[in-house]
């Protein structure tokens, strides 16, 4: 497996609707289409909101990550969350999260992150050791949210 990790652009959005798609079917989570391409477009043409990564073995792409930045007295400036990772399940076991996890440990260290979170269903116990091992603790907090519609 030859991994590598390559900054997502506006061509790359229709892939990434597909994997997004994949992945939110796995957690049933609501896909809508033109919504998650809004969302993306912006993200990746601002790169004061974050990054994405498209995950690649060789030439084909295998998963993505997506990183976006905050600011947290409590974390002592820049935060940053990874809002979503995914693998596609016929790569998942091979190493593929591990490498995923290091690239996103270095970029934060290079991109002046303080803290870096992530929350992960309480189902996915996988997905658990694996941030464990990277460091990674449950504050005992409930993550809440209020939408806000437009």
């Amino acid at each position: 497996m030859e991994l590598s990790f390559r900054l997502a652009g506006e061509a790359d959005i229709d892939l990434l609707a597909g994997l997004m798609r994949q992945f939110y079917a796995i957690d049933r989570y609501p896909f809508d289409e033109q919504i998650v391409r809004t969302a993306l477009a912006k993200l990746i043409g601002d790169h004061s909101l974050g990054r994405v990564w498209l995950i690649n073995d060789g030439e084909a792409a295998i998963g993505y990550i997506v990183l976006t930045f905050s600011y947290s007295l409590e974390f002592h400036g820049r935060d940053a969350f990874v809002d979503e990772f995914f693998v596609q399940a016929g790569d998942r076991g091979r190493g593929v999260g591990t490498q995923a996890m290091q690239f996103v440990d270095e970029a934060c260290r290079e991109l002046g992150v303080q803290a870096l979170h992530l929350e992960v269903e309480r189902a996915n116990v996988a997905a658990q050791a694996l941030y464990r091992k990277f460091g990674f603790a449950d504050h005992d907090r409930y993550l809440m949210t209020k939408w806000f519609t437009t």
